[in-house]
């Protein structure tokens, strides 16, 4: 919504029939801004749907300016024993492999001074205990990124990449079990739907994933003169105690030695 926002048609992929609706619903959100929004069903784990993917993008809206790699799978497990070859392989396939084939599809199409934006993830930067395939990939995505950066240089192709924290999207509740995601759950900032003291909402960081499409100087032009995307939402920090620095240890009462 963010680059329709800004006068983009823009084509979107999604995996199968189960998400028809869910496309559809994002192609007539695109076609209230007055720009065109093209649905593409295909697993993008699959090396012809990404070549396919970008093929039709580029048929339909008359070419290609900018490639967006936002698909992503994982499935916790509790212990490296748990996490199988299969699941390894799928993981990889959909959240690594598919950035590399569909860029390489993208590369003939795309002009040079063109635009490339990737989606890793904090896990991909700190890793995590229970999404050890996932972390691995979103670490590699970093390193595709820097080094397509380096690569494309040439061609003044823009590369970057946003890495969010822990967002509140269809994978949380369709990857984690029920009691993981229930508003009751401890210890969890996704817990439940978003809310002003949990985990954001997509469009809180679109402005994040937009900005690198633009030129620098409309990301930094004043507030009264952004695009709407560019004005995210400010949640104020809940209220904390004051916190006495007067002695420590509380007990302590002499400077200590040096």
């Amino acid at each position: 919504m963010a680059f329709a926002k800004e006068g983009a048609d823009v084509a979107i992929a999604y995996l199968s029939e189960h998400e028809d609706q869910d496309a559809q619903h994002t192609a007539d959100l695109v076609a209230e801004t007055g720009q065109r929004c093209v649905t593409i069903r295909g697993d993008l784990a699959e090396e012809e749907n990404c070549q396919r993917a970008v093929e039709r993008a580029v048929t339909e809206l008359g070419g290609l300016d900018l490639l967006v790699n936002n698909v992503a799978t994982q499935e916790p497990v509790q212990d490296l024993a748990e996490l199988s070859t299969a699941q390894w392989e799928r993981t990889f396939r959909v959240n690594i492999y598919s950035y590399f084939w569909t860029t390489r599809a993208a590369l003939k199409h795309l002009p040079d001074g063109g635009v490339m934006i990737n989606t890793s993830s904090i896990n991909g930067l700190r890793g995590n205990k229970t999404l050890i395939d996932y972390s691995a990939t979103k670490v590699a995505v970093l390193a595709f990124t820097y080094s397509l950066a380096q690569s494309l240089q040439d061609r003044g192709i823009r590369v970057n990449c946003v890495a969010p924290g822990p967002v509140w999207t269809p994978l949380i509740p369709a990857t984690f079990d029920a009691d993981k995601v229930a508003p009751s759950a401890p210890r969890l900032r996704w817990a439940g739907p978003p809310t002003r003291t949990r985990s954001p909402r997509p469009t809180s960081f679109s402005p994040a994933a937009a900005c690198p499409a633009t030129t620098p100087e409309r990301c930094s032009r004043p507030s009264a003169e952004r695009p709407s995307w560019a004005e995210p939402e400010v949640v104020p920090a809940p209220a904390r105690p004051p916190r006495d620095f007067r002695c420590w240890p509380p007990e302590q009462t002499a400077e200590p030695s040096r």
